[in-house]
């Protein structure tokens, strides 16, 4: 789904039949001026998606941003002024205020992840655990925060998981069926596989032919000896039960990656409004 496709949903979601209240409260010639303000501090995205929400709605109005995503954000500072039909304003407010709020908390959780990690080689990543349908915007919000992101969907990297494994009857009939699909179906995709113990960490070596290999809840300690087992042969990655205490002591292993899942599924929304300038 485009931004453009999600933003039409959005808004047919929240306009329905019309916006009666302003339709009744205001004139439809009546022309004005908004601000999108910050009322807490953090880390602003969402600026363009903002934009195009209340684009959608009347392509007439003005706009101007004075803020870009991934920059900083105080309490009172302005991210936008829009200009022009009061109506088409009010319509588009809530809608566009959804979407920056909550890209807003995304991002600056994601700073505040990052910054636990600064100054190592390990790089932090989002997960599938997103709102349904708003995934693209959640990604995009995660980038701006300084994080990276894994993949997409289901479709663009293959991903053996614990319930692959144990469906498919143990770690190398998993692998060889995943090659033996993507040869057969003519499709070049990366290769990642979870381990959750030493026992399936030794498999996986043993077999062989994947790119990533995710050490899935494991300690530190465990990890950095999972790790010297790899000895870099396969990106790695850490995930499960990692959280800002302990990211620091992960990251600190060597590991390439680590996933977190709270980047997107946990998140608080900033707090922005948008104000009429009278």
């Amino acid at each position: 789904m485009s931004i453009e496709e999600l933003i039409q949903k959005a808004l047919d979601e929240d306009l329905g039949t019309g916006d009666h209240t302003s339709l009744a409260t205001v004139p439809e010639t009546t022309v004005g001026k908004s601000v999108m303000m910050a009322k807490e501090a953090g880390i602003v995205a969402g600026t363009e998606v903002a934009r195009m929400v209340f684009e959608a709605v009347d392509p007439e109005l003005e706009i101007s941003l004075f803020k870009k995503d991934g920059e900083d954000i105080k309490p009172g500072e302005i991210i936008m002024e829009i200009q022009g039909k009061t109506l088409a304003m009010l319509s588009a407010e809530r809608t566009a205020l959804n979407f920056i709020q909550r890209m807003s908390g995304i991002a600056t959780f994601t700073h505040k992840v990052t910054q636990k990690i600064e100054g190592l080689n390990t790089r932090l990543l989002d997960t599938r655990k997103t709102t349904p349908c708003n995934r693209l915007v959640e990604k995009m919000a995660v980038k701006a925060g300084g994080g990276e992101n894994h993949r997409f969907g289901l479709y663009d990297m293959i991903m053996i998981k614990d319930n692959h494994i144990d469906f498919a009857g143990g770690v190398k009939p998993a692998i060889e069926k995943v090659k033996s699909y993507l040869k057969n179906n003519n499709l070049d995709l990366k290769i990642e596989i979870e381990a959750r113990n030493f026992e399936e960490l030794n498999e996986i070596l043993e077999f062989g032919g994947i790119d990533r290999i995710m050490l899935d809840n494991f300690s530190p300690a465990d990890m950095k000896k999972g790790l010297e087992m790899i000895a870099k042969r396969y990106e790695t990655e850490a995930s499960g039960g990692i959280n800002l205490e302990n990211i620091r002591a992960y990251a600190e292993t060597g590991v390439d990656y680590i996933s977190v899942g709270a980047l997107t599924h946990q998140i608080k929304s900033l707090d922005i409004s948008l104000l009429a300038v009278v």
